[in-house]
């Protein structure tokens, strides 16, 4: 008899026991269907799954049927229990701790933690690995730490770590980040308290005119969420080029009905190597955006000698958008010459002449207690005539009371504007083709 004829007798039956036994059978008969992912085969993969259960009269408690057929698609094809999280709009972050210990971070700001876990460690490291192959990346002894992305989802960012830089029995640690999975726009941000209508609308006005601005802030603090945000109103005729390191997050590309393509976009990332001569970094990829005739040059992140390449581009005209780890926006120019000197040597005076020139706006963000993600300041580093440097607040948030309701921390605070902007940005936006009534905007 069978094996799977057993379980029919059982009354007790595993999940991991069923998804073997259907396993051995679909591989054995059905493999194509496990490799290829087309809608067509996907419902007849599952037809076969059905018919198994069926034939064989396998269940699991706690499972319906059409669950149980779910279940056993997503650890045969996709990515186990992690599947409808990756595609939900309601999740930023998964952190796998260990194969028992999930924690799920939600876009409200919540942190969860998942009710299902790997069935081993191994069961873990081998569904890690079948996301980060998806991208060519190897997650093995060899290679324990590795950063990729899910292919055909390009808002996921993958970063793992696999024995022995972690114990055997933890399986894998790993970051999982999906960025801006709600395609958070202006609107939404005005209706989060990230920052109030007239703040991002004098935002969009300086990129749609040139001016260059580098977003700052720590780890999770919406940096990449609210650059995106910013990107997707730029009008369809501006020639968008993105430069971002190993993993592709922005993804621009706007359709209509029929499919086709209605804006202006190149997306681009780097390449790495063992072979020195076969790798491409951001400063290669930013030489070659100025040759192709970009309106705007989008940096993911400096994080290195990329920063260099980067103000270079900013100061030959070119409108660049980037972020930056810093914690305050006083404190991105210093970052930015100490990521320039990884390039050349040079006094700190000249570099910091040379960024505060290249980026005159700084927006600083913030995730605060409760959660909530704030544009905590907006600066400008207005230039003098003699030479001289002022880094004027032209917004921020005030903090006045925090509050606790039933656990839970409420921040209290208001947006005020400190300043408008210098005489000699407006001069500049007018030169950039900025009508005179919309500069007015800014001296309200």
């Amino acid at each position: 008899m069978n094996k799977a004829a057993l379980f029919f007798h059982t009354k007790n039956n595993t999940f991991e026991e069923v998804l073997k036994d259907v396993q051995e059978y679909i591989s054995s008969k059905y493999s194509s269907f496990v490799v290829d992912n087309k809608e067509a085969q996907v419902r007849q993969l599952k037809m076969y799954i059905s018919k198994y259960l069926m034939d064989y009269q396998l269940s699991v408690e706690g499972y319906t049927t059409q669950e149980l057929i779910e279940k056993i698609y997503q650890e045969m094809s996709e990515f186990s229990f992690l599947t409808p999280y990756l595609f939900s709009q309601n999740v930023e972050e998964i952190n796998i701790n260990s194969w028992e210990d999930i924690k799920i971070n939600l876009s409200n700001g919540e942190e969860i933690t998942s009710k299902e876990r790997f069935s081993s460690p191994t069961h873990a490291l081998d569904v890690v690995r079948r996301l980060l192959q998806t991208s060519g990346m190897i997650l093995d002894y060899a290679n324990p730490i590795v950063r990729g992305h899910l292919v055909g989802a390009g808002n996921v960012r993958i970063t793992a770590f696999a024995p022995p830089v972690i114990d055997k029995d933890i399986g894998v640690v790993a970051s999982i980040r999906i960025i801006n999975p709600k395609k958070l726009g202006p609107k939404d941000f005005i209706e989060k308290g990230t920052a109030t209508k007239e703040i991002l609308d004098n935002i969009q006005s300086m990129v749609r005119y040139g001016i260059s601005i580098c977003i700052a802030g720590a780890t999770n603090s919406g940096k990449t969420t609210l650059l995106d945000g910013i990107l997707s109103t730029i009008p369809d005729d501006r020639r968008i080029y993105t430069i971002e390191n190993n993993v592709r997050e922005f993804s621009l590309i706007k359709r209509d009905e029929r499919g086709n393509i209605i804006n202006n976009v190149v997306h681009t990332v780097t390449k790495d190597s063992e072979n020195p001569k076969e790798m491409i970094n951001q400063e290669t990829l930013l030489e070659y955006a100025l040759t192709s005739n970009p309106d705007i040059i989008v940096v993911g992140e400096m994080k290195s000698a990329e920063a260099f390449a980067a103000q270079e581009a900013a100061r030959t005209g070119h409108g660049v958008l980037t972020t930056i780890h810093a914690n305050s926006c006083e404190a991105t120019y210093g970052r930015m010459v100490t990521l320039c000197k990884l390039k050349y040597d040079m006094k700190d005076e000249t570099l910091y002449n040379l960024v505060t020139e290249a980026f005159p706006i700084v927006v600083f963000t913030r995730q605060l207690e409760d959660k909530s993600r704030k544009i905590m300041e907006i600066t400008e580093c207005e230039i003098f005539p003699t030479g001289e440097r002022h880094i004027r607040t032209l917004y921020k948030f005030n903090v006045e009371d925090v509050l606790e309701i039933e656990g839970k921390k409420e921040i209290i605070g208001e947006f005020q504007k400190i300043n408008n902007i210098s005489k000699g940005l407006q001069k500049r936006l007018l030169e950039n083709g900025m009508p005179k009534n919309m500069i007015q905007n800014f001296l309200r």
